[in-house]
C-alpha cells in the first residue's frame, strides 16, 4: 500500500506517527510524509487523486493539516479518521454539541469568541475549566476559581482565540485516558493537567464496565476509529472531558504495530467507522499498589470478562495476509 502521513511540526520527532511510520516502512509499504506547517503547498495539486490508499493526520488541533484532509477527502480519498469525524471533535465546542445531544456525560459547556462574555456565565457555576475551543495536548486549560480570578486571567486568554468554558468536575486529580485502536480499549491513569505532581506516574489500569460503554459510545458518535477519551470520576459518575483523533497511545502494548494495523485495515475498507464497537484489552497483571497520589481502588480496578473482538486488519493478518 501507499500511504500518506500528514505530521505537523509539532510531532516531527515524536515517537507516535514515527514509529508508526517506521513500522509500515518495515512490512514493504510506502509512506509517504508532508509537513503541511513546513512547506509550501500547492493545493491544487498536493492532492493527486488515487496516488495514495489512505491519509492519515498526526497534527495540532489548529494547524493546517486537517485542511489537507478535507481535500483528499473531497475528491473521494480514503482518510484515517474520517476527515469530518476529526472536525467535529477538534472544535471542543461543537464536540461538546454533539455529544451532549447523543447522550454522552459531558459537562454543561459555554463557548465565547471574546473572552469578557466569560463574565455572564453565572457565579454559582464556578469554578470552571476554562481552555480554547482547538486546544490540544492541555495548552492553556485554566482552573478558574471565581469572577474575580477570571478578571485577572482576561489578558491571558485574549490571545486564544474561541474559548470554552465547563463548570468543574470534582475529582480525586487523577483522570483515566482510554484509547481505541484495533477494535480494543486500553485505559491508563494519570495526572490530571489540573492537577500537576511529578509524582504521579501514568500506567496501565483495568476499565470498569461502565467506562468501556462509555469509551465505545464516544467512537460511534463521533464516528472515529483511531481515539482517545479522557474521563473523570466524579462524584455523580464517569464524566467525558476531552475527545481525541489519532492520540498518543502511550502505554498501549506493542503501540507502533497495533496502530499500524488499524491504518492498513481501514485503508482496505475504505476508512469511515467501523461498525463493530471496541471492547475492552486484556487487563494488565499485576498493578502498582496504589500510591496516596493516585486514585484509591474502584471502578477503575475491576476486572471485565468481555470477549476481544479482531479488527480487519488483525483478520488479515491471521489469515496470512503480508503487513
Amino acid at each position: 500500500m501507499r500511504l500518506c502521513f500528514l505530521v505537523e511540526e509539532h510531532y516531527r520527532h515524536d515517537g507516535m506517527p514515527n514509529e508508526v511510520i517506521g513500522q509500515l516502512t518495515a512490512w514493504g509499504h510506502r509512506v509517504d510524509v508532508v509537513r503541511p506547517g513546513g512547506s509550501l503547498l500547492r493545493m491544487t495539486e498536493v492532492v493527486d487523486k488515487g496516488a495514495h490508499d489512505a491519509w492519515v493526520l498526526k497534527t495540532v488541533s489548529g494547524g493546517p493539516g486537517l485542511t489537507l484532509l478535507e481535500a483528499a477527502a473531497a475528491t473521494g480519498l480514503t482518510t484515517v479518521n474520517d476527515a469530518r469525524s476529526i472536525r467535529g471533535v477538534r472544535d471542543k465546542a461543537l464536540a461538546a454539541a454533539i455529544g451532549r445531544g447523543r447522550g454522552l456525560p459531558l459537562p454543561p459547556t459555554y463557548a465565547v469568541a471574546r473572552p469578557e462574555l466569560l463574565r455572564e456565565i453565572p457565579a454559582a457555576e464556578y469554578p470552571l475549566v476554562v481552555k480554547p475551543a482547538d486546544g490540544s495536548s492541555g495548552r492553556a486549560v485554566h482552573l478558574v476559581s471565581s469572577p474575580g480570578r477570571l478578571e485577572t486571567l482576561l489578558p491571558v486568554l485574549a490571545g486564544e482565540g474561541m474559548l470554552i468554558a465547563q463548570p468543574y468536575v470534582p475529582n480525586s486529580g487523577t483522570d483515566i485516558k482510554v484509547y481505541a485502536v484495533g477494535g480494543e480499549l486500553f485505559a491508563t491513569e494519570r495526572c490530571s493537567p489540573l492537577h500537576p505532581d511529578p509524582s504521579v506516574r501514568e500506567r496501565r489500569v483495568r476499565l470498569s464496565s461502565e467506562v468501556a460503554a462509555i469509551a465505545a459510545q464516544v467512537g460511534a458518535v463521533y464516528g472515529l476509529d483511531l481515539y482517545g477519551v479522557d474521563v473523570l470520576l466524579g462524584p455523580d459518575g464517569p464524566v467525558v472531558v476531552d475527545v481525541n483523533d489519532f492520540p498518543s497511545f502511550r502505554q498501549v502494548p506493542d503501540a507502533a504495530a497495533r496502530v499500524a494495523r488499524a491504518v492498513l485495515g481501514l485503508a482496505r475498507v475504505g476508512g469511515g467507522p467501523t461498525t463493530a464497537a471496541p471492547v475492552p484489552a486484556a487487563a494488565p497483571a499485576a498493578p502498582a499498589p496504589a500510591a496516596a497520589t493516585t486514585m484509591a481502588a474502584g471502578p477503575v480496578s475491576l476486572p471485565l470478562s468481555i470477549p476481544v473482538q479482531s479488527s480487519p486488519a488483525q483478520i488479515s493478518a491471521a489469515a496470512g495476509d503480508t503487513v
